[in-house]
């Protein structure tokens, strides 16, 4: 296989696997209908506490990450025309964004995993220590840039528009699920936040894998059963 097809295909599996693995992180969380925010240390500890498919669930989101990383840098490879400033800038944004989610998930949830690991009567003394992760103290302030993430690839979400690669529908499922993930850890927005970006981009990627990378199935009409070598439209977009 040629190492532009494994480059094109790499990148459609990317923008196909890493909202699905999001979505399956955010579900993973225990009390997901809650609807409260993370505030307390009593809530973080229900959160995590003897729940491994917690943590496993973070992992999955740890692992999603590479993938963000290629689906971002592949955005700002193929946007060449009137979004490529858009796809740029973007891309700056969501990468280290996405550089940030992965200090998120290694710093604070594949520790709480190894303290989750202690002895009964060692957790509960350890558990008054748990407010400097609640309060961000320290250096944990650059949490707080984690919405780099989903601005970046917002940005990057209009300029794919701008180039046709998406329709109308699937920017504005990407682009509201990417914001529902700017949220105080409520999980279950987060969690219908990632569903819509499965909406936005796993019929890109699927497109992508049919070899028709600028089709869209709103802003382009039928084809015929032959994959377009070219990856463009057999019939101009409108």
């Amino acid at each position: 296989m040629k190492i532009e097809s494994i480059k094109i295909k790499g990148f459609a599996i990317s923008i196909v696997a890493f909202p699905v693995m999001l979505l399956i992180g955010f579900l993973m969380h225990p009390n997901l209908l809650k609807l409260e925010a993370l505030q307390t240390v009593e809530q973080l500890v229900g959160r995590f506490h003897n729940q491994p498919i917690y943590h496993i669930g973070h992992l999955i989101v740890l692992f999603a990450v590479p993938l963000i990383m290629i689906a971002l840098i592949s955005f700002m490879n193929v946007l060449q025309g009137s979004g490529k400033q858009l796809g740029f800038w973007g891309g700056i944004f969501g990468l280290f964004g996405a550089f940030i989610l992965a200090v998120d998930k290694g710093a604070l949830c594949l520790v709480l995993s190894a303290f989750d690991t202690l002895p009964e009567d060692q957790f509960q003394e350890f558990v008054p220590f748990l407010s400097v992760i609640i309060n961000k103290a320290g250096l944990l302030w650059v949490v707080w840039l984690l919405p780099l993430l989903p601005i970046g690839a917002a940005i990057q979400a209009f300029g794919l528009f701008k180039e046709r690669f998406i329709s109308k529908w699937q920017t504005a499922c990407i682009i509201s699920g990417l914001l529902l993930l700017n949220n105080p850890d409520i999980e279950f927005i987060s969690a219908f936040g990632a569903l819509l970006m499965c909406a936005g981009y796993i019929p890109w990627g699927v497109r992508i894998l049919q070899g028709r990378m600028k089709c869209s199935s709103t802003a382009c009409p039928k084809f015929d059963t032959r994959k377009d070598r070219n990856f463009k439209c057999l019939k101009p977009c409108v």
